[in-house]
């Protein structure tokens, strides 16, 4: 196979190529540190923000090394586009800011900041940072309105402008924009983290120029991606060619016919290359969870890299792998049809769809679907004392379970794929800086998905409203319906949502998406994060461990004996003694494996039935009979149920 590889054409020596390489990871990493000490809003202190490295056509020299999976293959598009917007009218000492979706970016939140470098009057680089900002203006707090038709309700976009001119700080225009969002001191403060983000870097890049020669430096660019080129070739041509397909879902298209919408994903492997077709996907829908172009061209890499951690990241890569995302389908999303959603939408739904197709081609990498990420919002005035009812943004996403493994459990109470670098929020800090307090935070039994090899467990996080006024709730996420999903006969998670208990009221399922729902000083909500799929037949799984499961919480003994036929006697729960009935483990074993694929046939309406005379819980419909509800109202969903038990047929009866 030796021969048979194209000899790499380097002009530097291994040790200055490998020198110059580390130095642009050290200086982009420089980038994330200087914002992280200096930023103003608690969501980029948490790591949403990522940096990177661009050349002077826009192409990816260097991300960070905690990157938010989300951005990767947008900032290229981004950087290519200020730089054609702002062709012949590039001075040193600009510095740009843009957010716009369908010009390469995410969602609107997602700020980014980029700085041209010049060295002897030639633009040799651009340095550029991006930071989700905690509110960007718009009706709802935090900018994730789901009433909204276009993206003129969901805040406020940004081209490509200019905020510092060939070195003059535009106020005036700064101003204008921040303004317009919510806490604008933060924004300021965010933005001026950022830019300073970019200095940094172009003050290191320059010294490098001085040091190596800039003819070194731009040629260390080149060889950069070129070795990222060669290196994905390289094991993209040791597979097998071929095509693989799968689809994932998003819960409901709210304009449209009750039912799952469908992201296709075709992968073909053709010698040294990935190509992803995505044109069998919907059209997009009447809400945010649409993605543009850059957001899931973004899932297509982040899902792709997933399997080759060796492999850096850069343009060089985007030479290898390319996608058909066509216009119009929920994939790519044309201007105005809102998208602010994207990544509790289309975006992971992709991502998860690509570690289905790897784990075809890379059994030994395989992993089931991970959890749905997801955003909880909270705004208005903060009327706790010496708050003087000063304005508040609370903004939080959850950890939850990834997906069971080829020979391992999945990963317990872990960030989401998008952004596997973020933090979980302390809660003291958000307590602080919010009239909200929370009120447990902790593993969810039962929620892993059953496999030979379970997925990770979610989390279940709760909270109530301290004094507050004109002050209001609003959630995204998915996966209510298209409930996180088990690979080689393993099972789903649990439902995503939110319960709202408002005084004077009945508790209330508010579901994934809602927007600007009042609360009040004693309001309380809860929502539960999935854990991942499962991996393998649940009735493979040793019995011991499904005890360790048991003594650890979590798994229940009910679902123990339900999901995995596995029969537990405690002995003492509080000493955390139990037993296995083996004897009864072998009958409960055989009678599931006798009657499981009959119980995906049983009549829906019949199923949900038991399930409203208290004979089944909502855990039996999933797992057992793949049926189902609308949980708010406990409506039968008919086209949901079909859809659903025939991906079980395909990710699970399948295999057993």
């Amino acid at each position: 196979m030796a021969d048979t590889q194209p000899q790499a054409d380097i002009d530097l020596d291994p040790v200055t190529f490998e020198v110059l390489r580390s130095s642009y990871r050290n200086l982009v990493d420089r980038m994330a540190e200087q914002i992280q000490r200096t930023c103003y809003s608690f969501v980029i202190y948490n790591r949403d923000f990522s940096n990177c490295l661009n050349d002077a056509q826009g192409n990816t020299i260097m991300q960070g090394s905690q990157d938010i999976a989300v951005h990767v293959g947008t900032l290229h598009y981004t950087c290519k586009e200020t730089l054609e917007y702002f062709e012949g009218d590039i001075n040193p000492g600009d510095v740009y800011i843009v957010n716009d979706p369908y010009a390469g970016g995410t969602h609107i939140n997602d700020v980014r900041i980029m700085r041209p470098v010049f060295y002897d009057d030639e633009l040799i680089a651009v340095t550029q940072s991006n930071g989700h900002w905690a509110d960007v203006g718009g009706p709802a707090p935090g900018s994730f309105n789901i009433d909204a038709n276009e993206y003129f309700a969901e805040g406020l976009r940004i081209p490509p402008v200019k905020i510092w001119d060939a070195g003059e700080y535009r106020e005036d225009v700064a101003n204008l924009l921040t303004t317009n969002m919510r806490l604008s001191e933060d924004r300021i403060g965010d933005m001026r983290a950022q830019t300073e983000a970019t200095r940094i870097a172009e003050e290191r890049l320059i010294e490098l120029a001085d040091k190596y020669g800039v003819e070194t430096v731009l040629t260390a660019f080149d060889e950069s991606k070129d070795y990222v080129e060669r290196m994905m070739r390289e094991k993209i041509r040791a597979l097998p060619n071929g095509t693989w397909k799968t689809q994932d879902y998003i819960d409901a298209d709210p304009n449209g016919a009750e039912g799952l919408v469908t992201v296709d994903v075709e992968m073909t492997i053709d010698d040294d290359e990935v190509h992803y077709d995505l044109s069998g996907s919907d059209g997009y829908i009447g809400n945010f969870l649409n993605s543009t172009f850059g957001t899931s061209f973004s899932a297509v890499i982040a899902g792709t890299k997933m399997f080759f951690p060796d492999v850096p990241l850069n343009s060089g890569m985007y030479r290898v792998v390319s996608a058909d995302l066509p216009e119009g389908t929920v994939v790519n999303a044309p201007e105005p049809v809102p998208v602010t959603g994207s990544v509790a939408g289309a975006y992971e739904k992709v991502m998860n769809a690509i570690f289905e197709l790897w784990s075809e081609v890379l059994p030994e990498r395989a992993m089931a679907c991970a959890f749905n990420l997801e955003y909880l919002l909270a705004g208005g005035r903060d009327q706790r004392s010496g708050r003087d009812g000063r304005e508040f943004a609370w903004y939080d996403w959850m950890a939850g379970g990834w997906g069971g493994r080829d020979g391992k459990d999945g990963a317990n109470a872990t960030a989401p794929v998008f952004g596997a670098g973020l933090a979980v929020q302390s809660l003291e800090g958000q307590e602080r800086d919010a009239p909200l307090v929370t009120t447990e935070h902790s593993i969810v039994t039962d929620s892993a998905g059953p496999g030979e090899h379970r997925g990770g467990c979610g989390l279940r996080k709760g909270g109530r409203m301290l004094a507050c006024e004109n002050s209001v709730i609003s959630y995204c996420s998915d996966r209510a319906r298209s409930i996180t999903w088990g690979i080689n006969g393993g099972l789903p998670g649990v439902p995503h949502g939110v319960t709202l208990d408002r005084d004077g009221h009945e508790p209330e399922e508010m579901g994934t998406v809602f927007s600007s729902v009042p609360i009040e000083e004693g309001d309380t909500f809860v929502r539960p994060s999935s854990g991942g799929g499962g991996f393998g037949d649940p009735l493979e799984r040793d019995p011991e461990a499904v005890l360790e499961d048991v003594k650890d919480d979590y798994v229940s003994i009910e679902r123990a004996a339900t999901d995995y036929g596995v029969v537990i006697d405690p002995i003492d729960p509080e000493l955390c003694e139990y037993e296995i009935d083996s004897e009864a483990t072998e009958r409960k074993r055989a009678h599931i494996r006798e009657n499981r694929d009959g119980w995906l046939h049983e009549d829906p309406e019949a199923v949900a039935e038991r399930y409203h005379d208290g004979e089944l819980d909502k855990l039996d419909l999933i797992r057992q009979y793949g049926v189902i509800l609308d949980w708010s109202t406990g409506e039968l969903l008919e086209n949901t149920t079909a859809q659903f038990r025939e991906m079980l047929e395909e990710r699970a009866v399948g295999e057993w």
